[in-house]
């Protein structure tokens, strides 16, 4: 494949997929988020999100990020530096619990335009510029699999497999985008958790944890409303 068909394939547009593909990959993104003991294995994609927004944000912002850690137990710490306060610091905190729908969101508005392989080919960059600020040798493990599943997927697979692995990926960022919010929240009645982002973004602004906390989760509903609504468009018409 030359660098012209590469450029046509990702530019290009795909099919609408069958019926059965977006409903089965949104079953199979589901029973990846509820039980707990698969839910400990699939929310290191969230974390690789969760902590690639915080990044993302700081340099957006101006911040100088020094690096991202991921570690086993599905946690995360992104460093950046910068005015301890103001509102560069206030987005970089805010972008962890709502990074993970927006990209479903935006996953989704792709795949509403049928552009199946573009949003394959972006998540590999996103995953490659994530890469680079990786600090710890778990973390640069989580990435550089999850960066190898999306490119075997994107270079051998067919139209089919890649319109699956495609929907199964953004119904999961959709989906699982609700449950940290409400773990965090459960963790912080019971008392724990007492550094969490949203209680940082209190800290920050003198707006309750607990207002954050329900801001998060309007953002993850919100998205996961949108964003489904948008992926199960062509099954139904």
């Amino acid at each position: 494949m030359d660098v012209t068909e590469v450029w046509q394939r990702a530019v290009g547009t795909q099919p609408d997929p069958p019926r059965w593909l977006v409903l089965g990959t949104a079953a199979v993104a589901l029973a990846a988020i509820l039980p707990h003991p698969v839910w400990r294995l699939s929310r290191n994609v969230v974390t690789i999100a969760h902590e690639g927004g915080h990044g993302l944000t700081a340099l957006l912002t101006g911040r100088r990020l020094s690096g991202i850690r991921l570690h086993s137990d599905t946690s995360g710490l992104t460093v950046s530096s910068g005015k301890p306060h103001g509102l560069g610091m206030v987005l970089t905190a805010a972008a962890g619990y709502t990074a993970p729908p927006l990209l479903g969101l935006g996953g989704a508005a792709l795949l509403a335009q049928h552009r199946v392989t573009a949003l394959l080919w972006i998540a590999i960059l996103l995953l490659a510029g994530l890469l680079v600020m990786i600090r710890n040798a778990f973390g640069l493990l989580s990435v550089v699999v999850t960066g190898a599943v999306f490119f075997l997927v994107s270079w051998y697979g067919g139209d089919q497999l890649h319109a699956a692995f495609a929907y199964l990926g953004i119904w999961f960022l959709l989906l699982a985008g609700v449950r940290p919010v409400v773990e965090l929240q459960g963790k912080r009645r019971r008392g724990g958790a007492r550094d969490s982002d949203a209680d940082q973004l209190a800290r920050l602004t003198g707006v309750s944890a607990v207002l954050w906390v329900t801001l998060f989760l309007v953002v993850a509903l919100a998205c996961l409303l949108a964003g489904g609504s948008w992926l199960l468009t062509p099954a139904f018409t």
